[in-house]
This record gives C-alpha cells, sequence and structure tokens, in this order.
C-alpha cells in the first residue's frame, strides 16, 4: 500500500465515523500518548528543576490541550468533520485519526498485554497481611510534610501497609540456602509524612516476623534536606543474620549523597553504591552487586567479578533489567515505579516512571536468566495511595526443580 492509498483510507475512515465517536478516540490516544512519553522522559536522569514541572505541563496539555485541539479539528460546533485541505488544519486531521487509530485500537491491545503479564514460574507462593498502621496506632500519623494533607484523603492507603512474603524456587542456589530469607525494602522516602512513628512501626513489625537473612534496602531513602536525621532511629531497629546492604536512589542523588551514605553505614549497612562484593552466606559465596544508574555513574564495573557463583543485584530502577541480563544476574530486587501509587480497577498503573512505562510497575517478573522482584515501595514524594498499597516484601528461596 502506497503513502497517498494509506491517507485516503484513513480519509475515508475518519469520515465515515460520527464526530462524537472520533473526538472521544482521539482524546483517549492522545492522552495515552504523552503519558507514556512522560513515563519514558522520567526513566531519565535529567535535571531535578526540569522536572518538576515537566509533570504539570503534560497532564495539562492532556486534560485540556486534547479536548481543545480535536474539538477545532473537528469543527464540533458547525461542521462536525476534518478538514484535509492543503494547510496547517490538514496536520491537525492527521493527528486525530492518528489517536483515534490509538485510543480505540493500539491503546486496548497493549492493555490486553498488561494485564496478561506472566507472573515469574519461580514464584511458587505469595501470602500477604495487610495492616493498617494508624488503626493500629490510634491516629493517623500525618507528620508535617508539605504534603501532609494528602494523607487525609478520602479512601487514600498510604498507612495500609501491605506485608507480602514471596517464596521462590530457584534451582542454581546451593543446598545450604534452602530456606534463606531476604527482606526487601524500598522507597522510604523520608520527608515527614508519613511521620516518623509510621516508620518505626512498620520496621518494629518487619522483626516480629522473624529476622532476616539478608537485608536489602533499594533507594530512596530521603526526600529532603532535614530527615537525614530519621535513619538511624528508625532503620536502626532492623536486625539480620547475615549482613545487610544497601543502595541509594534518585531522590537520594538530589539531597547530600555522603551524609545519607555515612548515616546509613552507622546503622551497620554496607552501603554498595555502583559495585559487587563477594560475602560468605552458610559458608557458600554470593555476589551481591549494587546498581545506582542511571544516577549515579559509572555503573558497576564487573570484569573482575567471577563466574559460576550467585549473583543477587540491588537496583533502584528496573529499568536495569536489560543490564542485569547481559551480565547474567540470578536475582534482582529493585523499587522506584511505587506500583503507580495509584491503580485504577482493570486499567492498573497510569504514571510509572520508567524507559519501559508500565511494564515492570510492581511484581516478579522472568527474563532469562534472570528474576526481578519490583517492589511498590513504602512511601513516596507524594503521600498518595488508591488500589496500590504500600509494600515490605519478605522473599523465601528454595532450592528445588527449575520451573521454567
Amino acid at each position: 500500500m502506497t503513502p497517498e492509498m494509506l491517507a485516503a483510507y484513513l480519509q475515508s475512515l475518519a469520515d465515515a465515523l460520527p464526530w462524537w465517536a472520533l473526538y472521544l478516540g482521539a482524546i483517549v490516544g492522545h492522552g495515552y500518548l504523552f503519558i507514556v512519553a512522560l513515563n519514558v522522559f522520567y526513566g531519565w536522569p535529567w535535571p531535578h528543576e526540569l522536572m518538576k514541572y515537566t509533570r504539570k505541563v503534560d497532564l495539562l496539555f492532556v486534560v485540556l490541550g486534547g479536548p481543545v485541539i480535536f474539538g477545532f479539528a473537528l469543527d464540533i460546533f458547525d461542521t462536525g468533520q476534518l478538514s484535509w485541505d492543503a494547510g496547517w488544519r490538514s496536520y491537525l486531521a492527521g493527528y486525530t485519526v492518528l489517536c483515534w487509530l490509538v485510543g480505540f485500537g493500539i491503546a486496548p491491545i497493549i492493555e490486553i498485554f498488561y494485564l496478561l503479564r506472566p507472573t515469574a514460574p519461580q514464584l511458587v507462593k505469595e501470602t500477604s497481611d495487610s495492616v493498617d498502621v494508624a488503626k493500629e496506632l490510634g491516629y493517623a500519623p500525618l507528620g508535617h510534610g508539605k504534603d501532609a494533607r494528602m494523607c487525609s484523603l478520602p479512601f487514600n492507603q498510604c498507612f495500609q501497609v501491605e506485608f507480602t512474603q514471596k517464596t521462590l524456587v530457584l534451582p542454581q542456589i546451593p543446598e545450604a540456602w534452602d530456606g534463606l530469607t531476604i527482606l526487601h525494602l524500598t522507597d522510604l522516602h523520608f520527608c515527614g509524612s508519613p511521620d516518623r512513628v509510621f516508620y518505626e512501626y512498620v520496621m518494629d513489625r518487619c522483626m516480629k516476623d522473624g529476622v532476616p537473612d539478608l537485608l536489602l534496602l533499594t533507594g530512596d531513602v530521603v526526600d529532603s534536606e532535614w530527615h537525614h536525621r530519621w535513619i538511624v532511629p528508625v532503620l536502626g531497629k532492623l536486625r539480620w543474620n547475615v549482613g545487610a546492604f544497601a543502595i541509594l536512589g534518585n531522590h537520594d542523588y538530589w539531597q547530600d549523597v555522603s551524609l545519607i551514605r555515612r548515616r546509613l553505614r552507622r546503622v551497620g549497612m554496607t552501603v554498595l553504591g555502583n559495585s559487587w562484593q563477594q560475602i560468605d552466606v552458610r559458608g557458600e559465596p554470593m555476589i551481591v552487586v549494587g546498581h545506582e544508574g542511571p544516577w549515579f555513574t559509572p555503573i558497576p564495573d564487573l570484569t573482575q567479578c567471577p563466574a559460576g557463583i550467585f549473583r543477587l543485584c540491588l537496583s533502584h530502577a528496573p529499568d536495569n533489567i536489560g543490564w542485569a541480563r547481559a551480565h547474567r544476574m540470578d536475582l534482582v530486587l529493585a523499587g522506584h515505579v511505587h506500583g503507580g501509587q495509584i491503580r485504577p480497577p482493570v486499567l492498573g498503573s497510569v504514571f510509572v516512571p520508567s524507559r519501559y512505562s508500565r511494564k515492570y510497575d510492581c511484581g516478579t517478573f522472568y527474563e532469562a536468566p534472570t528474576v526481578m522482584h519490583v517492589g511498590r515501595g513504602l512511601a513516596g514524594q507524594h503521600p498518595l495511595r488508591y488500589f496500590c498499597k504500600p509494600e515490605v516484601t519478605r522473599i523465601i528461596l528454595r532450592k528445588g526443580p527449575a520451573n521454567v
């Protein structure tokens, strides 16, 4: 089909549709395109000052720009038709049809694939216990952050923490590791709201469920110039049997990095940064890798890393999955995207700051040879949670036959 034939077909299709169907489809497609573009944009390490305003401009263009553009393109108060004459109106007509195709064609297909994403076959069991921390405390720990009032919005689930336990069967682990436990924390976002007592309750609850063998913290610990002071009293409540490792995320990158790393070390954690270490776990070697990219550089250099040893990677962003696969990581723990924080029923996440958009928003994924768990995190810059509760994950490793 020649470009001329394609253009003629699209024009005839648009002319055959009622204006309202073309208008609604175009608005949906326009919003889809700009939200995906925003997600991808936020997956890169752009300057913080730029990113603070990009989302507002993008959403304004989605909410107001689309209806105005397509209303004008379709001349909805007069002809209800697109103009295909030469000139700038023909470009608006073409964009309208493109957005309609996306809204009523491409986007629904992608949504189906999103909803049918397979869970990693290594995940053989998952249980969870949801705890309303505000109810347990007897009051809502709003704190004094600049967005504290958001915590009180109707149906906000920011205090309803889900303590999840996942059992992964990995045939490559040594027999000695059967039953090894990993406590995964991510995206604490200490910024005043929720209040410190919220985090202290969560840490106490983590210890009541048992002291883990490994404690792994995958970034975005601090989100203000002051709340690094919470690191020691909050995380100091945690214990572990073998070791505790931490990396930083993009929100830490925008704060006093050296101070945050120093305070994490005071708690007893090994702060990996973009590096790796070989440790002994129950008499068997394990490689623990930190990946803080793309914000912190250079990325980890594994040229001297021994092969044939189980590799566990802490990656702030799930976007590093390609790097993890290329370097044969056995297990990756990540965060950063918060599960989207707002997940409308059926639709799922919308805003996910990732170069892959919503593909790795939360859950456990397998892309050979790597299993990756993406946690929803405990908090966020904005304390909003709808159909996406904060999460703490305890992973149990089991030795068993391959299920892939």
